[in-house]
C-alpha cells in the first residue's frame, strides 16, 4: 500500500471537510466490497503457494521422505506433514 497526498488526489472542498476530522494523520480507505480480493489474488501467490503443495504431494506419493521434502521446500516437517494431510 503505498501513501498517497490528499491534496494531490481529492477536490479542495473534499480535503477542507476531511481536515475537520483529521489533520496530519493516516487515514485507510476501504475497497468497496465489489473491489475486495481475497489473500494473495492480486500478487498470485495463492496459487503459487497451491501449485507449490500439488508439486509436494505428489512427490511424497512418489516415495520422497518428508525429512527430504522439508529441506527441498525450506519448511518444517509439520508443515509438510499439514501439506500433505491436508483434506
Amino acid at each position: 500500500m503505498k501513501y498517497m497526498n490528499a491534496k494531490d488526489i481529492l477536490p479542495d472542498l473534499l480535503v477542507k471537510e476531511l481536515q475537520g476530522y483529521i489533520q496530519g494523520g493516516y487515514i485507510y480507505i476501504p475497497a468497496s466490497e465489489n473491489q475486495h480480493r481475497r489473500w494473495g489474488e492480486v500478487s498470485g501467490y495463492k496459487e503459487e503457494l497451491r501449485q507449490r503443495n500439488i508439486e509436494i504431494v505428489k512427490a511424497y506419493n512418489s516415495g520422497f521422505s518428508i525429512e527430504y521434502l522439508a529441506e527441498k521446500y525450506c519448511l518444517s516437517i509439520s508443515g509438510i506433514r499439514k501439506v500433505i494431510y491436508q483434506k
